[in-house]
């Protein structure tokens, strides 16, 4: 076993931990935001809590869930907290 083959591990190892880290820290960054942003956004924490959960199960459905919180609602969610309100 070369030092090759262990880096090559690692490696492999660490690629797939890149889903599983995404979620977690989409999933964490929704339950530490207040219950009046979900609010004044218009958004529902239980329901986006929920569905990063479920897409876990999936490597594609929790990138894509995670991702499109982290790029879409979590923006508008963090500017509701911040006093920042999207036009309407």
């Amino acid at each position: 076993m070369g030092i090759g083959r262990i880096l090559g591990e690692l490696g492999a190892i660490a690629l797939a931990c890149i889903p599983l880290g995404l979620s977690v820290w989409a999933l964490l960054d929704a339950a530490r935001r207040p219950a009046f942003a979900w609010a004044l956004a218009g958004r529902n924490r239980a329901l986006w809590m929920a569905a990063i959960l479920l897409g876990i199960l999936s490597v594609v459905g929790g990138v894509l869930i995670s991702g499109w919180y982290l790029v879409r609602v979590r923006p508008a969610v963090a500017g509701a907290e911040d006093g920042r309100f999207p036009s309407s």
